[in-house]
């Protein structure tokens, strides 16, 4: 079977400085699929637009900030994640070089700073741990999050199927 997925951008955009990580709180449009949930920044490539070029969009867009430094931490096929069932090709950056200042929200949501080990913590699988950190994520956020943020150089590549919004299952492979 033909494998034609939505391929889109993630950022998780740090500020080494104060070790803090700016996230959208999807909380604009009750219609949104991703309402309530926090998220890293990023969208859909356009007809013609290289990955780079989309981020670089995107983070304009979405947080008035240009980006100057990005590494692609890895790759997320997601069949079946969109709300009607769609399949999704991430490509997931740590961005620590930008220009700018963020606003406080945009039409999809509210921007926060958010320090990177409530992040972590978030993702923890420990579930007081998790429940503490009080950031509403995908489920399967807390799996390939800590990747974004960990020492090994090399991107990781990942697929986490979804059914019925939930994820079923998460392989990823380094090399």
């Amino acid at each position: 079977m033909s494998y034609t997925p939505i391929v889109g951008s993630l950022a998780y955009v740090l500020d080494r400085e104060v070790d803090e990580v700016l996230l959208i709180r999807r909380n604009a449009r009750p219609d949104d699929e991703h309402y309530g949930k926090v998220n890293g920044l990023g969208g859909k490539l356009e007809a013609g637009e290289s990955v780079a070029a989309n981020l670089r969009r995107e983070l304009f867009e979405e947080a008035r900030i240009e980006l100057t430094d990005m590494s692609l931490r890895g790759t997320i096929s997601w069949p079946g994640f969109g709300a009607t069932g769609e399949d999704w090709l991430g490509f997931i950056f740590l961005v620590d070089g930008f220009v700018g200042t963020p606003p406080t929200s945009n039409p999809e949501g509210t921007l926060e700073w958010v320090p990177r080990r409530r992040l972590l913590d978030a993702c923890a699988d420990d579930d007081a741990v998790r429940a503490a950190a009080d950031l509403p994520m995908w489920e399967g956020d807390r799996w390939f999050v800590p990747l974004v943020f960990d020492g090994d150089p090399r991107p990781f590549h990942g697929v986490m199927p979804y059914d019925q919004g939930r994820p079923t299952e998460w392989t990823v492979e380094r090399l």
